[in-house]
C-alpha cells in the first residue's frame, strides 16, 4: 500500500510539474515564479472555458472573478492616500488624493488600467497598489478609470466612457476642485488601458471644445492594433507568458464583438492578405520592417497571404477604426498628440506595436522616451507588488514615476 501510495504522488508530482513547466528566454528572471503564476492563469482559463461550453457563465465572468477574489487578498499600501469613489459624467473613478493643503496646486495622472478590456479591478490589489504609489511618489492626485467591460459592453463604450471621463476631468472647474494645476496632467495606461490612453490622448489633442489638454502620456505595452499577429514580437514571443498570442486575438474579438470563431483566421492574418484592397490607406502605418529596428526584427519576415477572408473586415469595421486601434491614426492626428512615455518588453507579443508608434510619433515630430527592458514580460508592472515582486517590475515601475516626476 506505502509503495502504491508513493508511486501515486510521485506520477502526481510529475505531472504538476509537467503542467507548470514551460520553456522561457534565458534573459527573463525568476522564471519558475512566472512559471507557477502563468500555470495558474491558464487553469483559470481553462475553467472558464469549461463553464462557457457547459453554459454555466460566460468565461470572462469566471476568469474576473477568480482575479477580483486574488486582488482582494492584496493589502492596501500608502493608507495615507485618500480614495473617493464618484462619478465622472456618468463614467466610475476613484480619486486618490495626497495629504496635504489643498491650497497648493498639484500634478494629476489619470490612468486607465489593462486587462484585454475584459478583465481587471482597478480598486484592488495591484492597480490600487500602483495608483497609491504614483500618488504618494509624485504627491499628485490620481484619478483610475473603472469603465465597463466586455462582454457586458463592446467598443465602442470602453473608449467613449474613457474619453467622458477625460473630457470631465480636464474642465478647469473640476481641475480647481481637486488643486490640480491645468498644465500638469499626464494620461497613462498599460496594455489594453495603454490603448486607451494612447486613444484618449489623440482625441483630446484633436477636441477644439476641450480648453485643457494632456502634457503627457505614459503607454506600458500598449496594445495599438489588430491587423498583423505575425510581427516580429508576435512570431518571436507567441509562446511566452503571460499573454499568448492566441489570448490576445480572442481579447480582440470580444472587445469588438466579433465572432469567436475567426480567432484562427485573424491569427494567420487572413483579414490582411495581400488582396485585401481596404487595406491600401493603412499597410505603410504597421510596416514593421521600416519602422523597427533591425536588433528586434532579428530574422523574422512578414507573413501576409496571397488571398484571404475578406469577410472579416466587412463584418468587423473596427479592425480599421483608428479609436481601436490608435497605430492607424493619420500624421495629422499624431501631430497633436502630448509628448509621450512608451514602455516595451522583449518578451512581450505586443513590443513592436509600442515600438511601431513610438517610431511614428517620433516622424510626426512628437519627443517620445521608449524605454525597452531586455528582460521585459507583459503585465510585469502589475506583478511588481505583494505577493509576486518581480524585479523587472519594481524597476519599470520605478522608473516609469521617475520620468513622470521629471516631466510632469
Amino acid at each position: 500500500m506505502m509503495k502504491l501510495l508513493c508511486g501515486f504522488t510521485l506520477l502526481l508530482a510529475v505531472a504538476v510539474a509537467y503542467y507548470i513547466y514551460i520553456p522561457l528566454p534565458k534573459e527573463i528572471p525568476e522564471q519558475w515564479k512566472l512559471m507557477v503564476l502563468d500555470a495558474i492563469f491558464r487553469g483559470v482559463v481553462s475553467m472558464g472555458d469549461v463553464a462557457h461550453s457547459l453554459g454555466l457563465s460566460h468565461s470572462v465572468h469566471v476568469i474576473n472573478s477568480a482575479i477580483v477574489n486574488f486582488e482582494s487578498l492584496v493589502p492596501i499600501t500608502n493608507q495615507e492616500i485618500q480614495a473617493e469613489d464618484i462619478l465622472f459624467d456618468g463614467v466610475h473613478v476613484r480619486v486618490y488624493h495626497p495629504p496635504g493643503r489643498e491650497e497648493k496646486l498639484r500634478r494629476a495622472v489619470m490612468f486607465i488600467h489593462g486587462g484585454g478590456w475584459v478583465l481587471g479591478a482597478p480598486k484592488l490589489g495591484s492597480y490600487d497598489s500602483l495608483c497609491r504609489q504614483m500618488a504618494a511618489d509624485l504627491d499628485a492626485v490620481v484619478v483610475t478609470v473603472d469603465y465597463r467591460m466586455a462582454p457586458d459592453v463592446h467598443f465602442p463604450v470602453q473608449y467613449e466612457e474613457c474619453v467622458q471621463a477625460a473630457k470631465h476631468f480636464l474642465k478647469p472647474e473640476v481641475l480647481a476642485k481637486y488643486s490640480v494645476d491645468p498644465e500638469r496632467v499626464a494620461v497613462c495606461g498599460d496594455s489594453a488601458g495603454g490603448n486607451l490612453a494612447t486613444a484618449v490622448a489623440q482625441r483630446i489633442g484633436i477636441d477644439n471644445s476641450t480648453s485643457v489638454k494632456f502634457k503627457l502620456q505614459v503607454l506600458i505595452y500598449p496594445v495599438l492594433q489588430a491587423l498583423d499577429f505575425n510581427t516580429a514580437s508576435y512570431q518571436q514571443n507567441h509562446n511566452v507568458p503571460i499573454l499568448y498570442r492566441r489570448l490576445m486575438a480572442r481579447f480582440w474579438l470580444e472587445y469588438l464583438d466579433a465572432d469567436p470563431d475567426i480567432v484562427h483566421s485573424i491569427m494567420m492574418n487572413k483579414h490582411t492578405a495581400q488582396d485585401q484592397s481596404m487595406l491600401s490607406l493603412h499597410r505603410t502605418k504597421l510596416n514593421w520592417t521600416n519602422l523597427l529596428p533591425k536588433r528586434v526584427i532579428k530574422h523574422y519576415k512578414p507573413v501576409f497571404p496571397l488571398t484571404g477572408s475578406p469577410s472579416i473586415l466587412k463584418d468587423v469595421p473596427a479592425l480599421l477604426d483608428s479609436r481601436a486601434a490608435p497605430l492607424l491614426a493619420s500624421d495629422e492626428v499624431l501631430r497633436m498628440v502630448p509628448r509621450a512615455y512608451i514602455l516595451t518588453g522583449e518578451h512581450d507579443v505586443l513590443r513592436d506595436d509600442g515600438m511601431m508608434y513610438a517610431r511614428r510619433l517620433e516622424l510626426a515630430g512628437v519627443s517620445v522616451t521608449n524605454d525597452h527592458y531586455e528582460d521585459g514580460f507583459h503585465g510585469c508592472v502589475s506583478f511588481a507588488f505583494w505577493p509576486l515582486h518581480f524585479s523587472v517590475g519594481i524597476r519599470a515601475v520605478r522608473n516609469y514615476i521617475a520620468w513622470l516626476d521629471e516631466h510632469l
